[in-house]
């Protein structure tokens, strides 16, 4: 993979024996911030491209979103097949720690897939450069239902541009991927009146949508259903050339991340007359929330106000796509990339 990152360190843990490893892709606009990915990949090549992409997608991220931090990424990477147990697990948070610190505060860590608040409160006892700790310890604890509402604030924006009224109810929303996101996402497009579908490679939590009266999709068939809105709420690169021909809506917007294969595969998005708008402008909410109420010193009320300015950005996103016929990717990377430059 090409790259043009700051930093990228990679270290075998002396307790754990695992690979860790962070990559800065920016401090231009102040200290790099960005979640601890813990997962399996299949060698480590693997791992660095991932932790490389994430990390330029949080430049984007947090530039877009008008926070004064740049972008970063970590990721625990462990081998196929490990068996994780809670000591394991706690000295690869110990090694992964050690890492986090010698950044000297050029790095700030918090939760990502894999990792959670109850992890932070680990590191937090080596480093104190990770956020999000549980609620009970100080910390705003999951990021989850920020990261809900500020999908919600860009599909509520989205749906103005495309359909011409934001009022969601009626719509019918297909959400691919039912966990902590997804859930309380299809909650509040449920109490807005849209008619809500939802899937998961987790047969269980088919359950847990019946008793919340939703409809339910099998996973293969979900970006393929037809809908007025497909969202994107679990694992990234489900966008491709191929995916997107059998797409059957006019409206992406979800909080995956990296959800497209290529940057290419926004122009075949916008070439079928699909909306997509970019992950990592919808997906800001937890980060939004996240800085404001940990370093800002912001109320929760007043940080969820500040999240839901989202939607004001989507929609002057999707107005300059509209007008200057681009795609609202290359308006969301010419909108990061003029606020990086100052």
């Amino acid at each position: 993979m090409k790259w043009n990152h700051e930093d990228l360190v990679v270290r075998r843990g002396r307790r754990s024996g695992v690979t860790t490893m962070v990559a800065v892709h920016s401090r231009v606009l102040g200290p790099a911030v960005g979640g601890c990915r813990m997962k399996a990949y299949p060698d480590l090549g693997a791992a660095v491209d991932d932790v490389l992409r994430l990390s330029r997608a949080m430049t984007d991220k947090c530039a877009v979103a008008g926070v004064p931090f740049g972008g970063a990424k970590s990721v625990i990477a462990l081998e196929e097949g490990t068996v994780l147990t809670p000591e394991l697990r706690h000295d690869v948070l110990l090694d992964h720690a050690d890492l986090i610190d010698s950044f000297d505060g050029s790095y700030l860590a918090g939760p990502d897939v894999g990792t959670g608040p109850e992890d932070m409160l680990v590191l937090r006892g080596v480093t104190p450069h990770a956020f999000c700790l549980p609620e009970a310890h100080g910390g705003t604890g999951s990021s989850s239902g920020p990261t809900a509402v500020g999908v919600h604030a860009a599909m509520v924006a989205a749906a103005g541009a495309v359909f011409g009224s934001t009022d969601l109810a009626r719509r019918r929303v297909v959400i691919a991927g039912f966990g902590s996101v997804g859930t309380l996402l299809a909650a509040s497009l449920a109490k807005a009146g849209a008619r809500v579908v939802v899937s998961d490679v987790d047969g269980s939590r088919r359950r847990a949508a019946g008793e919340q009266g939703l409809e339910w999709v099998d996973p293969d068939r979900a970006l393929s259903t037809s809908a007025d809105i497909v969202v994107p709420a679990a694992v990234g690169g489900v966008l491709d050339p191929d995916s997107v021909a059998r797409l059957d809506t006019a409206l992406v917007v979800g909080p995956a991340n990296n959800q497209l294969t290529d940057d290419s595969v926004a122009a075949d998005l916008a070439g079928r007359g699909i909306t997509w708008v970019p992950d990592y402008v919808a997906s800001a909410g937890g980060i939004v929330y996240t800085l404001g109420r940990e370093f800002d010193g912001l109320s929760h009320d007043a940080a969820i106000e500040r999240v839901k300015t989202i939607g004001a950005t989507v929609e002057q996103i999707l107005t300059a796509a509209a007008e200057a016929g681009t795609t609202p990717l290359h308006e969301a990377t010419e909108l990061a990339a003029r606020r990086l430059v100052g």
